[in-house]
């Protein structure tokens, strides 16, 4: 693993000292938001984790090594042109290569795990996408979720997927889906659309709770923390839908697929929704990742609760017994 991980000295302190520690993507610099917007909101998220008490760990593949902490002349490289999406099937290929890469949540979740780190904050999960039924596109995240030991704190799957097919999806996979102060799946660019979810939590506190049952249990596997958009930047339903569908047909009738689908479609619902859709998405994982820091904080606070030594209680007994 030394061949492909490089860890920044300051991530690496915070994790040796079990300090909290919180992973943020890269595919939303390269391939999620337009310049300069991409870069100016990766920095932001790494600010909304320190003001939180966390260390902020931006993961990407750059010279053919997976970087877990980037520097501001990181982040601008990879907002350049030509890099590379990655999840779990091109990690080899751009390892290999000594390629650039920008890590979609499958690959950070993979990143993450190795490195160390339990909480990962992004925007929206990949998830079973429409049209399944004739495409059979589902996204690797999915997948990565139920054998990844990773957290994901997120505003739900992204808006342009079939939400009730990717709960199901998780469910068969063994992945809690917890509402985090809501008792709905949250639909990213609204709060919700009525889709139940597998538990609720109001702290952070509660959340790190059933990441340490979970993984004490021996259950593998990753959490999915829905955070609702918050509501001053929440758009509306039926807009949101409408855009979408047109987004969609238009993707069907250019041919577009795969790995180019996703951005397609973010591109287009930013034309049709005015630039809405994008200051939507902004404010969304700005909150993840202010509730990713909170979540990170509690967990390492009972890590470090739960290593130390049992105070042992002793009576004293009386002379003779």
């Amino acid at each position: 693993m030394q061949d492909f991980l490089s860890i920044h000295p300051d991530v690496a302190t915070a994790l040796k000292a079990n300090r909290p520690v919180v992973a943020l993507e890269s595919t939303l610099i390269s391939h999620g938001l337009p310049h300069p917007t991409n870069v100016e909101t990766a920095k932001a998220l790494e600010a909304a984790v320190r003001a939180g008490g966390a260390v902020p760990a931006t993961i990407a593949v750059l010279d053919g090594r997976i970087r877990v902490g980037l520097d501001d002349a990181d982040l601008e490289r990879l907002a350049q042109p030509g890099v590379r999406k990655v999840s779990r099937r091109d990690l080899p290929l751009v390892l290999a290569a000594g390629a650039d890469g920008a890590t979609t949540v499958a690959a950070t979740m993979i990143a993450a795990h190795m490195a160390g780190i339990a909480v990962f904050a992004t925007g929206g999960i990949g998830g079973v996408h429409r049209g399944v039924e004739t495409t059979l596109d589902i996204s690797a995240d999915l997948e990565e979720l139920a054998q990844s030991d990773v957290a994901v704190v997120c505003a739900g799957a992204k808006a342009i997927l079939d939400l009730p097919r990717t709960l199901e999806y998780l469910e068969t996979k063994g992945v809690p889906v917890v509402g985090y102060g809501t008792d709905r799946f949250p639909a990213f660019y609204t709060a919700d659309l009525g889709l139940p979810v597998d538990g609720r939590v109001d702290s952070a506190e509660d959340a790190a709770r059933i990441l340490r049952a979970k993984w004490q249990l021996g259950l593998g596997g990753g959490v999915v923390f829905g955070v609702p958009i918050p509501e001053a930047a929440a758009l509306d339903a039926d807009a949101v839908e409408a855009a979408i569908r047109q987004a969609v047909g238009e993707a069907e009738s250019q041919g577009v697929r795969g790995k180019a689908l996703t951005p397609f479609l973010l591109k287009r619902l930013e034309e049709l929704t005015g630039g809405a859709s994008l200051t939507a998405n902004t404010a969304l994982l700005l909150n993840n990742a202010r509730v990713g820091a909170g979540i990170a904080v509690a967990y390492a606070r009972l890590r470090t609760e739960m290593a130390l030594p049992k105070k042992v209680v002793t009576t004293k007994r009386p002379p003779g017994y």
